[in-house]
């Protein structure tokens, strides 16, 4: 199923075959499921010790995000058979759902580590803002191709979408959540420029973030303390420091080759949330700078070829299929690059997850759709490869138009 996916036709489509099938994009498929073998691996050696401890079983949360593997992959697979002309009529319910989701897990939310971001179902906890993340990009994609125009002219169409995201910001900030927040934030400042908002906009809106993020850093006490011990962790090595500490130490010990795997010492109750948000500094130590420029090669392959996957729809004229993809490869690289930053001491300590990696149910399993759904947009280019489609709306073409509007045909 997953390396031919049968296609479903929309009405008007019918001439181009009955059974038609193209085959997805086999390089990007084999880079995720390298990245979630790599997860599982990873989980397992990091986990042991704490599930022994914590549940009677040294392999019980290496079963549980087997099975959250499995979940997954059944979404991708599933999501995988909907038309893309489906998720965009439908757009506008992923911005009711982001703010249903918000506003049940301030009511219900389970609190862990002084946050309120699980909302319980029994046989795992959703974090909302992980699936309220990937519903946003789905709204603000139908949101560009319908005011495309507006968005490129007019601050109005520019500050629509601003709008939105304070109330969204505002309900992440209660949970507090201002890691999910600062992605979110990126993924909807890049789909907008990469729509074609005028420059000094985006600029503006650039100072505007990074002047909040200050403000909300300096109001928090604890913020400001994993600033500080952000520029001097060894300062504070056994206090605000200690879990930067530990994760360095994991990085030293790694070396180029590692310990090998399940060698870690640092797992071993040295460093705190080993299995979860510092999984790569485990994984650093135990396959060293090698097995760690590897992975961050994976990385970095998915989100240019999601971003290039966005840029070849695009060129065809399917604006939702590119925008979407578009908000994909930015949640995904940015959410990836900020926790591997925070691994390596290059950013202050944040609690997210590293994607495919990390432990976790909600997270694992909101990414498999969304390269779920980015495969089935590039099996949807592939299918109009030979047919007509519609020139971009871009500037360019706008400004043609309207050249020849006003010139009249020259050759008539």
């Amino acid at each position: 199923m997953l390396k031919r996916v049968q296609h479903r036709f929309l009405p008007g489509q019918e001439s181009l075959a009955q059974e038609a099938s193209v085959s997805v994009d086999m390089v990007l498929l084999g880079a995720v499921l390298a990245l979630l073998a790599i997860g599982l691996v990873m989980v397992g050696s990091a986990s042991m010790d704490v599930s022994s401890a914590t549940y009677g079983d040294p392999l019980r949360i290496v079963f549980k995000q087997l099975l959250f593997m499995v979940v997954g992959l059944l979404a991708m697979g599933g999501v995988m058979l909907v038309p893309v002309r489906r998720i965009q009529q439908l757009s506008w319910v992923g911005l009711l759902v982001a703010f249903f989701l918000l506003v049940v897990v301030l009511m219900v939310g389970r609190e862990i580590n002084g946050s309120v971001r699980w909302i319980p179902l029994g046989f795992f906890n959703l974090q909302a803002s992980e699936a309220a993340k990937l519903c946003v990009v789905i709204y603000l994609a139908g949101y560009l191709v319908r005011h495309l125009d507006e968005v490129r002219t007019r601050w109005s169409g520019f500050i629509k979408p601003m709008l939105v995201m304070t109330g969204l910001a505002l309900l992440l900030l209660a949970e507090p959540d201002l890691g999910a927040l600062v992605v979110l934030t990126v993924a909807v400042m890049g789909m907008i420029f990469l729509a074609g908002a005028r420059f000094h906009q985006f600029l503006v809106m650039i100072v505007g973030v990074v002047i909040l993020i200050a403000l909300m850093i300096w109001m928090e006490p604890y913020r400001m303390a994993r600033i500080t011990s952000y520029m001097d962790p060894w300062a504070h090595a056994f206090g605000s420091g200690y879990q930067l500490t530990q994760a360095l130490i994991a990085f030293g010990r790694g070396a180029w080759f590692g310990e090998g795997l399940g060698n870690s010492i640092q797992k071993l109750f040295y460093l705190p949330e080993a299995h979860t948000d510092f999984v790569f500094a485990v994984l650093a130590e135990e396959f060293g700078v090698i097995g760690s420029l590897m992975v961050l090669g994976l990385f970095l392959f998915v989100a240019w070829r999601a971003l290039q996957l966005g840029s070849r729809a695009e060129v065809r004229g399917m604006l939702f299929h590119g925008f979407v993809a578009y908000g994909i490869a930015l949640l995904f690289a940015s959410q990836a690059l900020i926790n591997l930053a925070v691994n390596t001491g290059l950013l202050p300590t944040k609690g997210l997850a590293l994607p495919m990696i990390s432990y976790g149910g909600s997270s694992l399993i909101v990414n498999c759709l969304a390269f779920g759904i980015l495969l089935r947009i590039d099996f949807e280019r592939r299918l109009t490869k030979d047919t007509e489609v519609k020139p971009v709306a871009g500037r360019k073409s706008q400004e043609r138009k309207t050249s020849e509007a006003a010139g009249g045909n020259t050759n008539g």
